[in-house]
């Protein structure tokens, strides 16, 4: 006769609950204590959360031109980014089965219109974004992304997301016409300006600032989509201003207009829905080494690498902690390999379709809160960006006065990031000034970031903390010394 030990007054752990069919069992559905519906849900919510990036993506990469002048185009760029949200917000959903939704990253497209794109044709830009991605890729596989981005000071990252957030403002304050570039005849130093001659006038600046506040009172408020019904609504203000006071565009016959709208004039597009054109898909060159010389391609994909380094693994631990699926210490999450390997596909896939570097969005918060903690939500989303695509007309609709206070309050957001920042400890207060400084007052990310991680190693050395540094910092550190003593390195190279 058996005997069983067991305690009679132990509490009996309640079983695990069973899946409820195959697309349960898959996502694991019921075992993260969602359902079928609340992750539908969710993938609503994050989509309207973060579907303004067709519209932000081509007002950003469609109207920068390279260096020869051409443009990619509004309508074009907004189809690539549906496409490439779409693709890859699916595969994050199937293959990683979390609910992080996937699109072209704000920031990133910035650098890669304002410092890749300006040096080079767009094709070749693009081909070193998908050099980026296959590196991130590869770095992923190793195991090698984990240990860059433990070597890299967490006040350092912090400044890199604030700085980029400046920048971004800086662009949304300029396509807006609130800033404006003081003319060379009125024979001053100052760079800048408050609107065309230092005052707020004309209708077109109206839009603008009612956008912002519209904009800034939704997000304030926590409303979902904020950003979204910001733009909607600024947009819709603007079609009106169009038909009654009629400001025309900048430009009139090759004369400057200033109170015209800054890029493109707010008019119902004909027809509204049409077959997407995704003509860009593939537009890929990797001419750039040529083109510019091998040492300043170099730099600039190490310096997308970087970039993409901060951006999704912060806000993957991020995602994953709201989400419950992180570890208690908040380093690690199923599948963590899986959904680090999207991302660096997205980025490749971006590149590939010429929508600029895709990576895993925070925006994705929006999804997690309404109940979301499966792959299932992704998908839900990836399918409305597909919706999308039929929708990129609209696009041509939304001037950058609707959109530009998007960009201003997405750098309100970004800008957060400085409480981790212990201002206190100049050592690190400098760097991370002269990291956001740099960025928006030079235009330049590359310099925001190189500069922070010069100075860096420069005042820790002086401290007589060398040893602090991380062997990987120095070698950053460094390559930021070539990058910008550039012109010196190449007259004593004879690198071209």
């Amino acid at each position: 006769m058996r005997v069983s030990t067991q305690d009679p007054a132990a509490p009996v752990e309640p079983a695990e609950p069973a899946p409820r069919g195959r697309l349960d069992r898959y996502f694991e559905i019921t075992r993260r204590g969602s359902t079928v519906r609340r992750e539908v849900l969710a993938g609503v919510a994050t989509f309207a959360t973060m579907a303004y990036i067709v519209v932000l993506n081509p007002l950003i990469i469609g109207t920068a031109p390279d260096a020869d002048g051409n443009l990619l185009g509004i309508g074009p760029v907004a189809g690539v980014t549906a496409l490439v949200a779409a693709v890859m917000t699916i595969m994050m959903g199937v293959v990683g089965r979390v609910p992080f939704a996937v699109a072209t990253g704000l920031g990133l497209n910035a650098f890669v219109a304002y410092a890749v794109a300006s040096q080079m044709t767009w094709a070749e830009a693009m081909g070193l974004v998908v050099v980026e991605g296959l590196i991130i890729t590869v770095l992923v596989l190793t195991g090698f992304r984990k240990a860059v981005f433990r070597a890299i000071p967490a006040e350092l990252k912090a400044a890199i997301a604030a700085g980029i957030g400046l920048f971004i403002a800086m662009i949304g304050f300029v396509d807006g016409g609130l800033v404006r570039r003081v003319p060379d005849a009125a024979g001053t130093t100052v760079p800048v300006q408050l609107g065309g001659d230092g005052t707020l006038r004309g209708w077109t600046t109206v839009v603008f600032l009612v956008g912002l506040l519209v904009t800034g009172i939704l997000v304030a408020r926590k409303v979902k989509a904020g950003v979204l019904i910001g733009i909607v609504v600024t947009t819709v203000v603007a079609v009106i201003v169009n038909v009654l006071a009629k400001p025309g565009p900048a430009f009139v016959d090759g004369k400057p207009n200033p109170q015209g709208w800054r890029l493109n004039v707010p008019t119902l597009p004909d027809p509204l829905i049409q077959k997407p054109d995704l003509h860009l898909v593939g537009n890929v060159s990797f001419g750039a080494f040529a083109h510019v010389g091998v040492m300043t391609a170099l730099l600039l994909v190490f310096t997308l690498v970087l970039a993409d380094f901060f951006d999704v693994m912060g806000t993957t631990v991020g995602l994953a902690k709201q989400a419950n699926l992180a570890t208690s210490d908040g380093t690690d999450m199923p599948r963590l390999g899986k959904v680090l390997f999207v991302d660096g596909v997205a980025a490749v896939a971006g590149g590939a379709g010429s929508a600029s570097s895709a990576t895993t969005y925070v925006e994705s918060s929006s999804g997690i809160a309404d109940g979301g903690r499966t792959g299932l939500t992704s998908v839900v989303t990836g399918v409305l960006f597909l919706g999308a695509l039929l929708l990129t007309p609209l696009v041509s609709l939304v001037p950058s006065e609707a959109a530009g206070p998007a960009l201003v309050v997405v750098g309100a957001l970004m800008i957060r990031q400085v409480k981790d920042i212990d201002f206190t400890d100049l050592g690190v207060a400098v760097p991370a000034f002269l990291t956001m400084t740099l960025m928006p007052f030079t235009y330049s990310i590359t310099n925001g970031i190189g500069a922070g991680f010069v100075s860096w190693v420069a005042i820790r050395v002086a401290q007589g903390r060398a040893r602090q540094i991380h062997p990987l910092l120095w070698a950053v550190a460094v390559a930021f010394v070539f990058y910008f003593g550039i012109n010196l390195v190449k007259a004593i190279t004879g690198v071209s």
